[in-house]
């Protein structure tokens, strides 16, 4: 039997000369400098970005503050990031304030693993935003290449059901940047760019924390 093939071998196991861990700065320091000074373009893309943050917070606040609910989604690394983002809205960011409705989609692990499994991977978003959004709500998409066919499959639902879509992604112009109603674009290498992103929910976090404690009248953000 002829033995199968793969496009690329990864080993599972330390190679065989390898020594254990060298001492001094060998080429790793230059790397890490090299990641660090990455990081500079994709923070001043944000700064360029700094009033559409601000708008995004806001809008939300409005949003949230009249009964909406935020959905958010990403792969990977940008899963992590969209659940940074709906935990922050549901606990808090700074000062105490009233909890606020959002789900992170790709959390919900066996809805995920259930909708993959009868229906295909590129389906688990789009099916779920039609069963928890309602006309108002937002959604918020993150990827660092805007190309995942899950993600743009939920803009379409959404536009369906009349959700305001954001994306949040590295360069662009992309697909899912292109296909959404609003989208921050970071410009820089894919690892910057995710790092950009936890920045970017940052910014709109604390535009969000003052304008609920703006419109509620109160530095805790209790609903009026």
């Amino acid at each position: 039997m002829t033995p199968k093939t793969t496009l690329r071998s990864v080993p599972d196991t330390v190679p065989a000369g390898w020594t254990g861990p060298v001492t001094g700065p060998g080429t790793g320091n230059t790397e890490v400098t090299t990641h660090l000074d990455n990081v500079l373009p994709a923070l001043e893309s944000l700064r360029l970005q700094a009033d559409r943050l601000s708008g995004w917070g806001i809008e939300l606040a409005h949003r949230l503050l009249s009964g909406q609910r935020l959905l958010a989604a990403g792969n990977g690394g940008s899963a992590a990031e969209a659940q940074h983002l709906t935990a922050e809205l549901v606990g808090r960011f700074d000062a105490e304030r009233a909890p606020f409705s959002a789900i992170s989609l790709h959390a919900e692990s066996s809805a995920v693993t259930a909708l993959s499994n009868d229906y295909g991977y590129e389906e688990v978003f789009a099916r779920q935003v039609r069963a928890h959004g309602r006309a108002g709500d937002v959604l918020i998409l993150l990827s660092t290449s805007g190309r995942s066919p899950n993600l743009l499959k939920a803009v379409r639902a959404a536009n369906e059901r009349g959700i305001a879509t954001w994306a949040l992604t590295g360069p662009g112009p992309n697909p899912l940047s292109e296909a959404c109603d609003e989208a921050i674009t970071v410009d820089a290498i894919a690892a910057n760019a995710q790092e950009g992103h936890l920045i970017a929910v940052h910014a709109v976090c604390r535009a969000f924390d003052a304008e609920v404690a703006r419109r509620t009248g109160s530095g805790n953000g209790s609903r009026p």
